[in-house]
């Protein structure tokens, strides 16, 4: 075995985490492979001559590299290449295992965050990387990072406006209608829904001829067929401070939906799905954000 073999081989044993890093920066898995074979590319030209600690120099080189690439999309105001869902809001089964182990509502939070803020909170909340290693990474001292990870912090779990019981019971709801729509479950949505529930949508949201607005329960389950095929990109969050829905193909907020939840049941609940009106949203995670990814 020659030297770039033996390079090759030792960057495999760090790849995975390159990944998850890539991937939790950036929200794209063709972006996040780009950045760790760019990654890669400078490994090999630079040689492993003089790298003392391989996965702190390759945390940091895949790092930077995620950092340009957020803010040059930030500059051009597009969204990653794999970002805008299939038709039928479909995904390779690779990419929903990735997205339950991630998280769509992570995903979908993150993206609210500025370059510096996303790199300085994903590297230290999720990786455990010490501020000083992430401060020349985002040029900032390691107390201005720290404020950066802070600020981050708090937008990602977000303020709820009703009491934790509340927001509990509200939650319990909101999963029970989301199983049961997965499921197609007709006795579940009847459970679960009121039976004078309003569904209001954004035209956006519907397919052509679909009324914006439908009343009584029958009706609305029946409109549960167009979120029942986006049911399995959907997962509870914070929507305004209270139980919420986002629906997020390949980890893109595409839909949210904002239930009002009265005596244990769904009164009426409101798709959002035009792009101003999901930009307007106050997003945040109803759960804490997952531990410090290891190999």
């Amino acid at each position: 075995m020659d030297e770039h073999d033996r390079l090759a081989e030792r960057f495999e044993q760090h790849r995975a985490r390159l990944r998850a890093v890539a991937h939790r920066m950036l929200g794209s898995l063709t972006e996040a492979e780009d950045a760790v074979q760019e990654t890669w590319l400078r490994l090999d030209r630079a040689g492993a001559g003089g790298i003392e600690n391989p996965a702190a120099w390759l945390t940091t080189v895949v790092s930077r590299i995620c950092l340009d690439m957020l803010r040059a999309r930030a500059a051009r105001r597009e969204e990653p290449a794999d970002a805008v869902p299939l038709p039928d809001g479909s995904e390779p089964e690779q990419e929903v295992l990735l997205m339950d182990s991630v998280g769509r509502a992570l995903l979908v939070v993150l993206d609210r965050l500025g370059p510096a803020e996303r790199v300085a909170f994903v590297l230290h909340d999720l990786f455990a990387v010490p501020f000083e290693e992430i401060a020349p990474i985002v040029g900032r001292s390691p107390v201005t990072t720290k404020k950066l990870a802070s600020r981050a912090r708090h937008k990602v779990h977000g303020d709820p406006v009703v009491p934790e019981a509340d927001l509990a019971r509200q939650r319990d709801v909101v999963d029970a209608f989301l199983a049961a729509a997965r499921g197609g479950d007709l006795d579940g949505l009847l459970a679960v829904l009121a039976p004078g529930v309003v569904r209001r949508a954004d035209p956006a949201a519907l397919p052509p001829g679909v009324p914006a607005e439908v009343r009584g329960a029958r009706a609305v389950i029946r409109e549960t067929a167009v979120l029942g095929r986006r049911a399995r990109h959907a997962q509870t969050a914070l929507v305004n401070g209270a139980v919420g829905v986002v629906v997020a193909p390949r980890g893109r907020l595409v839909l949210v939906l904002v239930p009002t939840v009265e005596d244990g049941r769904i009164a009426a609940y409101e798709v959002i799905a035009a792009p101003a009106r999901l930009a307007a949203l106050d997003l945040a995670l109803l759960d804490p954000a997952p531990a410090a990814f290891s190999t």
